[in-house]
C-alpha cells in the first residue's frame, strides 16, 4: 500500500473550492466544522479541555467583519469600509488515529487576517503578524492519539486599527489543510520547475526539489520524476538516488527535454504538471505534484513585452482582495467570475494589489490565460497606517517574501514581482530606501532569476529614492501619465510598464450633464468632491476624476499610442469595500471600478472592451428615461466600424465619425420618450444596430442566473441578476425598489448586493434593495444535492422565482 496516500478517515474533509498549486498527495481540506468566538473568549480558551459548546459553529473560509453593521464610528474608518475588526477565536477537535505515529502532520494556512497565533493542545505553534501571507506550523511533536481529541485554537487580532488603507476582513479568510506526509517527504514549497531554454520546438525543463529526512537514520533516496501534459499523458520520466543523514534536506536537480512542448499563452493556457515520488527503499514515502506552463517571454525596451516572440501588450487591472458581499473570505467561483467579466472585456493581466494573493487566484490565472504581477507590500518601514504592517517590517518582511516567491514561483501567470507599491522611503534625505530596495531585489533574485522586478513609484520627480537605486529591472510609474513618453530619458534604458493608472470615478447608472465638463476632485483632502445633487455620485459618463489621474479615455489614448509601454494596470478592475474617494460617511466602498462592487458593468467597461477586443462592439449610453424637454448627451462606444448614425423615433440625428483620435462620439438632443437607436457601418454596410427604449412604470422582477446548475459540495455559487423592469421588460434606470428573497431547497443567501457605494444594507440581509434598477443575490449550495429555489418579491411589483440545480 502507499501509505504517504492514506488520508485517514477521520481526517478526511470534503475538498474546498480551489487545490493548491503545489501539494502533497495526502493533502486534505481542513475548513469544517470549526467553533468561533468573537471577543474575549475567558480563561483557558487555548487548553483542550476548554468548553466551547456555547460557540458558533462554521465552516472557513470565514470573515467575520462582513457580516457586522456598517458603523460611522468604526476605528477602520470608511478607508476600511467602515466595518469593524476586533479579536476573534477559532477552535477545531479532531482525533488522530494511533496508525498515524511515525508521520509529520502539517497544519497550512492559506492566510489569516491578523496578528495570528495558533495553538495545538495548549501549545503555542507560532504568530504571524501579515495577514496575507500563507503558512505551515509542524503539529507532529504535540498530537494525541487514539480516541483522545486534539484542539486547535487559533487567535485572530484585527483589533488595532487602523491598519489598512483599505477593507481588509478579519479571521480565517483562505483555505486551511491538513497535511499527512512520512518522514522522509518533500517540504512545503520544496519544487521548483523552470524552464532555462525553450522554444517551439523543444523545452528544457529543470526540476529541483528538497526533501527532507526527518528520521533518525541516515536514508539512501530514489527520486522519480514524471512530466505530464495537459491531457494526462506522460511525455517525460526521470530518476536520481541520494543519500541524505537524518534531520537533513537533500537537493535533486534533474533537467528534461520536452519535444514539441504546448506553450503557455493566453489563448492557449497550457498546463504541465510534474508529479514527484519519494522512495526509500522500494517504498514510497511521498508524492508531490507541481503544475506548471512552459513559455518563454521578453520586455523589450522600445518595443514592449513578448510572449512566445509574440507581442503582447499587457492590458491589466489593479484588484483588492475582497469579493464584494462576500467580503473576503476566499471563494474560487466568485474570483473566476469576476476574471471571466474581465477577460471578456479584454482584460489579460492581474496586479495584486498590495499584497499577496490568495493561491486560488493565481491557479485560476493559470489556468485561463492571465499575466499577474504579483505584489509583496504596501509599506515598508514607514507607516501609512498607524498599526499597519510597519510594525512587523523589521522582524517579518525578509521570511514573509520568501514565502512569497517560494510559493507563487512556479504559477506561468506570474510574470513580475512588485515588491511595493507607493513606498514612503521614495522621500527623504537618507538612503534607508535604497538599502531595502536592494535588499529585497537581492531576496527575490536569490529565489527566482526568471522574472523581473519593479516598484509601483507614484513620485517620478529626480529626487525618487528608489528610482534613484537602479535596483529594479523594470521602472514602474503609478499615474503621471504626461510623463510615459520620456521615462527612459529620466531613468535609463529599461523596460518600462504602468503600474497603476487611471483613478476615474463613476457610480453605475447615474450621469450629470453636461459630458463633456471634467469635475475633479479637489486636491486638499479635506475638501470632498461634490456633485450638484449632493447624493455621493459619481457621474458614469468620462466627467468624474481624481486630481492624481484622468479619466479612462484619456488614459489609453496615451497607453496605446506608444510601444515602450509594455502595459499598464488601471485602478481598480472591480469596486472594493472601503476608501470610498472621494465622499466621506455614509459612502463605504470605492468608486474606482470599471465594474461595480456586486459585478455590473459601468459604461467605461465597454470603452474598453472597444479598443481591447476583436468582437463587435456598440454600446449606448446613457438610460434613455428622463424628463420632457431636459439636454441629454448620448455617447457611443464602437469598433470595427468607420461611423455611427442616431436615430430619435426614427428621425435621424446625424452621422457622427471618432476625431482626434477620440475613442467615443456624441449627440447632444432634447429628450423625447420613445425609442433612441444606433447604427454602426464600415464601408457603407451596417455592422451593428442597438436601440435603448424610454421605460414605463415599474412593473416587475426578473431573474437571471449566470449559472442554472452548481456542484453541491458547499462552496459553489450562482450569481443572479435582478432587474426590475416595465411590463415589457425594459429596465426602470431609477427604480429602487426594497426586494425580499427567500430561498427553499438545498441552499442559501450568501449575500446580496447592488453595487451603490452608499447603501448601509448588510451584505449578509435577505432583502436589498435595487440601485439604478438593478440588485444581485448570490445563492449558494448547503452541502447537498437537489434542486434550489430562489423567490423574489417586493411591494408593488410582480414577484419571481428561479431554480439552481445543485449536483
Amino acid at each position: 500500500m502507499n501509505v504517504s496516500r492514506i488520508v485517514f478517515a477521520v481526517l478526511a474533509l470534503a475538498l474546498a473550492s480551489g487545490v493548491a498549486a503545489q501539494h502533497n498527495a495526502s493533502r486534505a481540506s481542513f475548513n469544517e466544522d470549526w467553533k468561533f468566538q468573537l471577543g474575549g473568549a475567558g480563561p483557558g480558551v487555548t487548553d483542550a479541555t476548554f468548553d466551547d459548546h456555547t460557540w458558533g459553529s462554521l465552516r472557513l473560509p470565514h470573515d467575520w467583519s462582513i457580516g457586522l453593521p456598517f458603523d460611522k464610528d468604526s476605528p477602520t474608518g470608511t478607508g476600511g469600509g467602515a466595518l469593524r475588526g476586533g479579536l476573534g477565536w477559532y477552535r477545531k477537535t479532531f482525533t488522530v488515529p494511533a496508525s498515524a505515529r511515525g508521520k509529520k502532520l502539517f497544519i497550512d494556512f492559506d492566510g489569516v487576517y491578523m496578528n495570528s497565533e495558533v495553538f495545538i493542545n495548549g501549545h503555542s505553534l507560532g504568530v504571524r503578524p501579515n495577514g496575507y501571507i500563507s503558512f505551515r506550523y509542524d503539529l507532529t511533536p504535540y498530537l494525541r492519539y487514539g480516541d483522545t481529541g486534539n484542539v486547535i485554537v487559533v487567535k485572530v487580532d484585527n483589533s488595532q486599527q487602523p491598519n489598512s488603507r483599505w477593507y481588509s476582513g478579519s479571521g480565517i479568510y483562505r483555505n486551511v489543510w491538513l497535511t499527512t506526509v512520512n518522514p522522509v517527504y518533500v517540504p512545503q514549497w520544496g519544487v521548483s520547475v523552470t524552464t532555462p531554454q525553450v522554444n517551439r520546438q523543444t523545452a528544457a525543463v529543470r526540476v529541483q526539489t528538497h526533501v527532507r529526512n526527518e528520521t533518525t537514520t541516515l536514508q539512501t533516496i530514489r527520486l522519480l520524476t514524471t512530466l505530464y501534459d495537459q491531457n494526462g499523458k506522460m511525455v517525460k520520466q526521470v530518476a536520481a538516488g541520494k543519500s541524505t543523514a537524518a534531520g537533513n534536506t537533500v537537493l535533486f536537480d534533474q533537467e528534461l527535454v520536452i519535444q514539441n512542448p504546448s506553450l503557455w499563452s493566453l489563448s492557449n493556457a497550457a498546463m504541465y504538471r510534474a508529479v514527484t515520488i519519494v522512495q526509500v527503499n522500494g517504498r514510497t514515502t511521498d508524492t508531490y505534484t507541481t503544475p506548471f506552463g512552459i513559455r518563454y517571454f521578453r520586455f523589450d525596451v522600445d518595443k514592449g513585452f513578448f510572449l512566445n516572440d509574440q507581442h503582447v501588450k499587457i492590458r491589466g487591472v489593479c484588484m483588492h482582495h475582497d469579493l464584494g458581499c462576500l467580503g473576503t473570505a476566499i471563494n474560487t467561483r466568485a474570483l473566476e467570475r469576476q476574471l471571466e467579466i474581465l477577460k471578456a472585456m479584454g482584460c489579460n493581466s492581474i496586479r495584486t494589489s498590495h499584497n499577496p494573493p490568495a493561491p486560488e487566484l493565481l491557479e485560476l490565472c493559470d489556468k485561463m490565460g492571465f499575466i499577474v504581477m504579483d505584489e509583496a507590500f504596501d509599506m515598508w518601514k514607514k507607516e501609512k497606517n498607524k498599526y499597519d504592517y510597519h510594525l512587523a517590517w523589521d522582524q517579518w518582511h525578509a521570511r514573509d517574501l520568501t514565502d512569497l516567491v517560494l510559493r507563487d514561483r512556479n504559477h506561468p501567470s506570474v510574470f513580475m514581482w512588485s515588491v511595493g507599491n507607493e513606498i514612503m522611503e521614495q522621500w527623504g534625505d537618507d538612503t534607508t530606501g535604497r538599502k531595502i530596495l536592494r535588499e529585497l531585489v537581492g531576496l527575490v533574485k536569490s529565489l527566482d532569476t526568471t522574472r523581473l522586478t519593479v516598484t509601483a513609484n507614484n513620485e517620478i520627480n529626480a529626487w525618487n529614492n528608489l528610482l534613484q537605486a537602479n535596483a529594479t529591472d523594470m521602472i514602474g510609474y503609478n499615474y503621471n501619465h504626461r510623463h510615459w513618453d520620456s521615462v527612459q530619458y529620466r531613468w535609463g534604458k529599461k523596460p518600462f510598464i504602468v503600474t497603476e493608472s487611471v483613478s476615474a470615478l463613476q457610480t453605475r447608472g447615474h450621469y450629470d450633464m453636461p459630458s463633456d465638463s471634467i469635475r475633479r476632485w479637489p486636491v486638499a483632502w479635506d475638501k470632498p468632491l461634490t456633485d450638484a445633487n449632493n447624493d455621493l455620485t459619481c457621474s458614469a459618463y468620462e466627467n468624474c476624476s481624481t486630481p492624481w489621474g484622468s479619466t479612462h479615455e484619456e488614459t489609453l489614448k496615451v497607453f496605446e499610442k506608444y510601444d515602450h509601454i509594455s502595459g499598464m494596470y488601471i485602478w481598480t478592475g472591480f469596486d472594493y469595500i472601503g476608501e470610498p474617494t472621494p465622499y466621506p460617511w455614509p459612502a463605504r466602498s470605492s468608486y474606482f471600478g470599471i465594474v461595480d462592487l456586486a459585478g455590473f458593468p459601468k459604461d467605461a467597461y465597454y470603452l474598453y472592451q472597444s479598443v481591447w477586443t476583436n468582437k463587435p462592439v456598440l454600446h449606448i449610453l446613457p438610460h434613455w428615461t428622463w424628463t420632457p424637454g431636459q439636454t441629454i448627451d448620448v455617447w457611443a462606444y464602437y469598433n470595427q466600424a468607420d461611423e455611427a448614425e442616431l436615430f430619435l423615433n426614427g428621425r435621424s440625428l446625424g452621422v457622427r465619425k471618432k476625431q482626434g483620435g477620440d475613442l467615443h462620439v456624441m449627440w447632444r438632443m432634447v429628450f423625447e420618450p420613445g425609442v433612441v437607436k444606433v447604427v454602426t457601418r464600415k464601408n457603407g454596410k451596417t455592422v451593428l444596430t442597438k436601440d435603448i427604449r424610454t421605460a414605463g412604470k415599474p412593473a416587475k422582477i426578473i431573474l437571471q442566473a449566470d449559472r442554472s446548475a452548481i456542484k453541491a459540495g458547499g462552496a459553489d455559487l450562482s450569481f443572479i441578476t435582478v432587474k426590475v423592469t416595465d411590463k415589457n421588460g425594459n429596465i426602470v434606470p431609477n427604480a429602487d425598489h426594497l426586494v425580499r428573497f427567500s430561498v427553499s431547497g438545498p441552499g442559501f443567501i450568501a449575500g446580496t448586493d447592488n453595487g451603490s457605494q452608499t447603501s448601509l444594507e448588510s451584505f449578509k440581509s435577505p432583502q436589498r434593495k435595487a440601485f439604478n434598477g438593478l440588485c444581485m443575490a448570490l445563492v449558494q449550495s448547503a452541502g447537498r444535492p437537489g434542486l434550489i429555489t430562489l423567490h423574489a418579491a417586493a411591494d408593488g411589483l410582480q414577484g419571481a422565482s428561479i431554480n439552481i440545480s445543485a449536483k
